[in-house]
């Protein structure tokens, strides 16, 4: 997926993550690339569906787009330490988890359910936004995978505060957004039975490049 401009290749899932591809060029010329966790993508957003609604996800985003921001809760939220810490990095539900989403609104009263919607889908938003600012400020689009994609309401959220750069799904690419990460797996099985390291050190902060995996025949 590394083209002539740099781009960021987005998945979301119930976290969000973010694979840094420098151009062409730029990777010729001695830049790496990059990728990490950043921060929560569906999960808080479905978990708060479920509660409010009894479904399991919020179907286009239509819920929450019924809702308006609240900034007091937007900016508490991304106030927290995991936003502002360096790369690499990674997280989980065992972090962005409903005891968090509790904590976070508990200083809070009556706020209507859909407008708590509207604001985490901003959340998700601006941790992908802002830490593509913040490490990789040369990105000129974003492609998007996972789930995520399909709610509309977050898209357009990543859309505007990502503010010059192109936002579209993968499938602009060539990959269906739902096969980007089964694309992954299949070349980590190839990298494997190759003998090619399938990792890269700026990523996971490992000393060093590693075959991963393991092959147990039946």
């Amino acid at each position: 997926m590394a083209g002539d401009m740099p781009r960021a290749i987005v998945n979301i899932g119930g976290i969000s993550n973010i694979s840094a591809l420098p151009s062409i060029d730029d990777i010729e010329h001695g830049a790496a690339i990059t990728g990490f966790d950043c921060g929560p993508g569906n999960m808080l957003l479905d978990a708060w569906c479920q509660r409010h609604l009894g479904r399991p996800f919020d179907e286009d985003g239509a819920w929450a787009a019924c809702g308006q921001v609240i900034p007091s809760l937007l900016d508490k939220a991304l106030s927290d330490p995991y936003f502002e810490r360096g790369i690499p990095k990674s997280t989980g539900r065992e972090y962005f988890s409903e005891k968090w989403l509790d904590s976070l609104l508990s200083s809070f009263s009556q706020l209507a359910p859909q407008d708590v919607a509207r604001t985490l889908s901003q959340v998700s938003a601006h941790g992908i936004t802002d830490a593509i600012k913040r490490f990789f400020p040369q990105a000129r689009s974003l492609y998007i995978c996972g789930g995520g994609v399909f709610n509309l309401t977050l898209m357009r959220d990543i859309a505007n505060s990502a503010q010059d750069r192109l936002t579209l799904s993968t499938s602009a690419l060539g990959i269906d957004p739902m096969q980007v990460e089964a694309a992954a797996f299949a070349w980590l099985a190839f990298a494997f039975l190759s003998g090619t390291p399938g990792n890269l050190p700026a990523v996971t902060g490992a000393r060093g490049p590693r075959t991963l995996g393991a092959y147990y025949p039946a």
